[in-house]
């Protein structure tokens, strides 16, 4: 196994070599919009990631993640899956100029689960009330190794098989996935009813109305939980309180706001929902490590 995963491996890292090279830092989006790819030339200390629902797998590398009591460490023998927007704290391990950290991700919705899940019989998923966190980490294998590598080759062929044949395998992976260890997992974040799934809802809600104050009754009341159980499973799901969560969010968008646009950091600060831009430029130098002026040229100075 380890050596397919291996033969495999050195396979995706040609095809990237070969259309956008390793030298790239940071992220890079490729012509599947589902696609991205992530690159590092140095190891770092451990900073805040924002995940989407997705698959990430490690080509070269590795990583710790902090997300709840203990830091978690995967690699290029490991996946990981996110079934959330969720935030963790990453530090990126065996990382140098001339073997660069290498990973890919691959995005979807928990309604794609859903349109696979419902198609098989769901009374293999004996689905137990317990609340579980919405990270979740397995050993790679041939079966879902094989459509992963398709579906990266896909990026050497014309837009239009593109175009047409990369949703196609994304199902494919969601099915193997879901057929795999993972599926139980999936199934209890994309199933209507569950506690999990709930709060989901709860974490969609949050992050499309980041800039308005957070009212914890109402959400409660939206998915008819109690505000006690809600803080509990939305603490054990995301590693953190749902104020806590809405600053992450916040902070994540002044982020892309500074970085992006020619804009003032107080007019920043209001524009996320913060009511004194001396409090927003304290939570951003704590959540990044400097002031939001001087953490904007940083970006655009290495992006």
């Amino acid at each position: 196994m380890k050596e397919f995963i291996n033969i495999n491996r050195i396979k995706l890292l040609d095809v990237i070599k070969n259309k956008y090279s390793l030298d790239i830092e940071g992220g890079l989006q490729t012509e599947i919009p589902a696609l991205d790819f992530y690159f590092s030339h140095k190891e770092t200390e451990f900073n805040t990631t924002a995940y989407e629902p997705s698959l990430c797998i490690i080509l070269q590398g590795s990583k710790a993640i902090d997300f709840g009591k203990n830091p978690l460490g995967y690699n290029i023998e490991k996946y990981l899956l996110s079934a959330a927007n969720l935030f963790a704290k990453v530090k990126i391990l065996d990382a140098t100029k001339e073997e660069p950290y290498v990973s890919l991700r691959i995005k979807f919705r928990l309604e794609d689960i859903y349109e696979v899940i419902k198609n098989l019989d769901n009374k293999k998923f004996q689905l137990s009330k317990k609340t579980e966190k919405g990270l979740f980490f397995d050993n790679l294998n041939e079966r879902l190794y094989d459509p992963v590598v398709r579906l990266v080759k896909l990026l050497e062929q014309p837009k239009e098989e593109i175009e047409f044949l990369s949703p196609m395998i994304i199902k494919e992976i969601l099915f193997i996935l879901i057929k795999d260890e993972s599926g139980y997992f999936l199934n209890k974040f994309a199933m209507e009813g569950t506690i999990s799934n709930k709060i989901v809802k709860v974490v969609s809600q949050i992050k499309d109305n980041f800039n308005k104050k957070l009212n914890v009754k109402e959400l409660a009341r939206l998915i008819d939980m109690s505000e006690s159980s809600l803080y509990e499973n939305f603490k054990t799901i995301t590693s953190m309180s749902p104020i806590q969560f809405q600053k992450k969010i916040r902070l994540e968008e002044a982020k892309l706001m500074l970085l992006n646009q020619n804009i003032e950091a107080s007019e920043v600060a209001f524009a996320v929902g913060y009511e004194s831009p001396s409090q927003f430029s304290r939570e951003y130098s704590r959540m990044y490590g400097m002031s939001p002026k001087a953490h904007a040229e940083f970006l655009k100075k290495n992006r």
